[in-house]
């Protein structure tokens, strides 16, 4: 696979939100409601932002999502506040996406390779997927896979498909067993108390207009085509691209006993390092067509202190540094995929 060069996000600091995941209490009853006990363990995220952050104006209408987790589940519960509420798609593994919709994306790992994507509409809909790589990174979605034991509900507050309705919001309960997640978790089982998993949410977002009664998309007349969607985040990307899961939010699994906080571990700022040389690896092959060693033509500036090596050839190139403990060391190469190496004793 040919790679190309890849688009970089525009951020001033690399600050990914965070969130701290309670165990659970009690069984959930699904019916698509957030206003029941279960939920009330739970904190709200924040609210969402546009997916490029800063660039543009905050989403019109409001999303936030809570999250627990218990032995057995992964729990979400999201809230779309929404004046029109509509969905067309009924066949699972639909491109839900060119219905509203509200995505989960989950990295269990943090290498960004191996990570899962789920998507719902307002009928209850769900398309769920396996990349086994970013598209940047040449990687095939496995459309065929399934979230096996998935459970979801939906509510609506007003009606699906009926503009003169009087529409509040719709909201959206997840509960993903951890027997689904374990292929690409570490170690290939769930988390344990303190660990953390990269998350993020998207809402996919049309313009519509009433049109004899019905919602359709606004047309841009000088195209033909849909005006694009709006794509509203929890955590911003920096770019329209949901596919760079070293941009996600920190979801840090806690029980009674804590964490109560979380501060980004020193190693996640070298990872970030790592990434943003991945990124000018790729675009200067792009130009030159060919990787370097040589660090001072990549125009490589680093927030942390950090001592890359380097190993490049025409096609290939593998960069290393030092973990925050001195004990190995992080390696990412040309496909994207960051893992450590611990140091032979």
């Amino acid at each position: 696979m040919m790679l190309s060069g890849v688009p970089i996000p525009h951020m001033d600091a690399y600050q990914p939100k965070h969130y701290i995941c309670r165990r659970s209490e009690g069984e959930l009853v699904l019916d698509g409601r957030l206003d029941k006990p279960f939920w009330n363990q739970a904190e709200w995220t924040d609210t969402f932002v546009d997916i490029e952050g800063d660039l543009r104006p905050a989403p019109a209408k409001d999303t936030r999502v809570k999250m627990l987790w218990d032995d057995d589940h992964f729990y979400f519960g999201a809230e779309l506040w929404e004046d029109q509420i509509w969905a067309t798609l009924t066949e699972r593994d639909s491109v839900i996406f060119y219905d509203n919709d509200f995505e989960i994306f989950i990295d269990p790992d943090g290498d960004s390779h191996g990570y899962y994507e789920f998507e719902i509409n307002a009928l209850n809909t769900v398309w769920d997927l396996l990349l086994i790589k970013p598209y940047r990174d040449g990687g095939p979605p496995l459309d065929s896979w399934d979230l096996k034991g998935l459970k979801t509900a939906v509510y609506i507050d007003g009606e699906l498909n009926r503009p003169e309705a009087n529409n509040r919001k719709w909201s959206v309960e997840v509960a993903i067993p951890w027997i689904s997640l374990k292929e690409c978790a570490k170690e290939h089982r769930a988390p344990l108390p303190g660990e953390f998993w990269r998350v993020n949410f998207s809402r996919v977002e049309w313009q519509v207009d009433v049109v004899e009664g019905t919602y359709r998309k606004v047309i841009n007349p000088a195209t033909g085509k849909p005006y694009p969607e709006d794509n509203w985040v929890w955590s911003p990307m920096g770019l329209i691209n949901m596919h760079y899961p070293e941009l996600w939010g920190y979801v840090v699994f806690a029980n009674e006993d804590g964490p109560h906080d979380f501060v980004m571990p020193q190693d996640e700022r070298i990872k970030w390092e790592l990434r943003k040389l991945y990124y000018l690896q790729r675009n200067y092959r792009e130009m030159k067509g060919t990787f370097t060693q040589d660090l001072s033509l990549l125009d490589w500036t680093s927030d942390v202190e950090v001592h890359p090596e380097v190993y490049a050839v025409d096609r290939l190139f593998q960069i290393s540094a030092a973990t925050a403990d001195g004990t190995g060391k992080w390696v990412i190469r040309e496909d994207g995929n960051l893992w450590k190496e611990r140091d032979m004793v």
